[in-house]
């Protein structure tokens, strides 16, 4: 497993970053593949941005924290199946140090040892809304995106153990930036998608979950998963990660805190992937929708404030299709006049958020929506991998390609390392083929004596979406639905 190791302050004299913002930018825009960028953040502020500066920053404002069970299980620990509670950074910190339980009250029901937390996803721009000069302290221009910075950008603290979920994100590509602590990341190439058995239950915009438990697979269940080709690598303080678009990952924090800071960068592809997720949100929302309440285990990620109704997501398809087709209309006329070609938008969020009162119109100016202007950038026929670019290499291939020196550094930039490695089951027996009144008295006879006839069970509502939101299906879904559309435009 790759390591790459954190690095000294640079030397007087050795302060020069070893790739330029432009260059910065032609690499990830070129990579395909996940990787370390090493000496380009070591005069940023955010390096002090540990747990302890940023509970006195915040200056006893509450957050909220995920508690999750340190245990492995060959089941995900996904969001639905955790606790929440609100608490300062200074009552995190007084409980990772074992102090008493006066001084950490909001986790004083969680014992330290069998629990981990998680204050996730947290967008810098709300917390410190009324602290806004603590934005300039993240410089993405660095990387080639001016004017970019904590605005943008996302923050997350954990304990040891924390985790992510293995899953992927719809938008964009990723930089991740590790403050204090190490963390675990595994990934998987977009080609690996269905040997991680992709689910949308538990639903949440831009995600898609993998029902495999990555750390400890149930191969019996998901044996396919055995084909899968993880990249591991740790991630050191003062490194950046590249996570290329569409890449399967496991993310978890090994040190006792850790603080990390990301932004997702929009890509052109986003705006077909937003035709996608409309037609994921339609179909999920309308199934889900229709079971009974009283026999659905939590479906929807805590991420998701509600499900939306069906005219309110059918509105926001049909939006998401204008929007698209307008996009597409627009790089016609940008590719027969190149100097209009120069320019690309970038987002802080990891996904766009159905609003309640979400109108057609309102997504059609999504193609031309306030962002950061940048210089777009050439793609590289090679890129320059070495000591300060370090690729994330497939587990299977790590040792023999290290000792062959498929990267010209010493051992503190790429080491080998051994490592040990349904929600609603609203289920329907052959009888209940034939729907009629006594639907709802016969799926509860059928929920009474699901123990003793679990082995007779059918296909219950989540397997069947498994099966109508699979990313190929709606790959496939959406391209009917653009065809239809430009048909009708003409």
């Amino acid at each position: 497993m790759a390591e790459a190791a954190a690095l000294d302050p640079p030397l007087p004299g050795e302060d020069v970053k070893p790739f330029t913002p432009e260059k910065a930018k032609e690499i990830v825009m070129s990579l395909q593949r996940p990787a370390v960028f090493c000496n380009m953040v070591f005069d940023w502020p955010a390096l002090h941005w540990n747990a302890k500066y940023l509970s006195e920053v915040l200056d006893g404002k509450k957050i909220q924290f995920r508690m999750g069970m340190k245990k492995r299980d060959t089941a995900p620990q996904f969001e639905t199946k955790c606790s929440y509670v609100e608490a300062t950074l200074e009552e995190f910190l007084a409980w990772t140090c074992g102090q008493p339980t006066c001084v950490s009250r909001p986790f004083s029901c969680y014992d330290f040892s069998k629990y981990w937390t998680y204050a996730d996803y947290k967008y810098i721009a709300m917390i410190f809304e009324d602290k806004t000069e603590i934005f300039k302290d993240i410089m993405w221009s660095d990387f080639g995106f001016p004017g970019r910075n904590g605005k943008e950008s996302t923050l997350w603290i954990g304990s040891a153990g924390a985790n992510t979920p293995c899953h992927l994100d719809s938008y964009g590509c990723n930089l991740v930036l590790q403050i204090q602590g190490r963390k675990r990341w595994h990934l998987f190439p977009p080609s690996n998608t269905t040997f991680l058995y992709p689910t949308r239950i538990p639903y949440e915009e831009s995600s898609i979950f993998s029902k495999v438990n990555v750390v400890n697979p149930d191969l019996k269940h998901y044996p396919q998963f055995r084909k899968a080709q993880a990249h591991v690598v740790t991630l050191n303080p003062g490194q950046v990660l590249f996570v290329p678009r569409h890449w399967w990952h496991y993310v978890e924090s090994i040190d006792p805190i850790t603080v990390s800071i990301n932004s997702w960068i929009e890509l052109d592809a986003d705006h077909k992937a937003r035709v996608e997720e409309a037609v994921t949100r339609t179909l999920v929302c309308a199934i889900k929708s229709a079971e009974n309440p009283s026999r659905v285990d939590a479906w929807l990620n805590p991420t998701e404030v509600k499900a939306t109704s069906h005219e309110i997501n059918l509105q926001y398809l049909n939006g998401a299709l204008s929007a698209y087709l307008e996009y597409q209309k627009v790089t016609v006329s940008e590719d027969r006049d190149p100097s209009t070609h120069d320019t690309e938008k970038v987002s802080s969020h990891k996904r766009r958020k159905i609003e309640i009162n979400t109108k057609p119109e309102d997504c059609k100016s999504w193609t031309h929506e306030a962002g950061f202007t940048v210089v777009k950038a050439k793609k590289l026929e090679k890129i320059p991998f070495g000591v300060h670019l370090i690729p994330v290499l497939p587990q299977s291939q790590e040792a023999s390609s290290v000792g062959a020196g498929a990267v010209e550094s010493d051992s503190r930039d790429l080491l080998s390392e051994n490592e040990e490695g349904h929600f609603g089951k609203l289920r329907c027996s052959g009888k209940q083929s034939v729907m009629n009144n006594d639907c709802e008295t016969l799926a509860d006879q059928t929920d009474a004596d699901s123990t003793a006839n679990s082995s007779q069970m059918a296909i219950s509502t989540n397997d069947l979406l498994d099966c109508l939101v699979n990313p190929q299906v709606i790959n496939l879904v959406t391209g009917l639905l653009l065809e239809r559309e430009r048909e009708i435009d003409i």
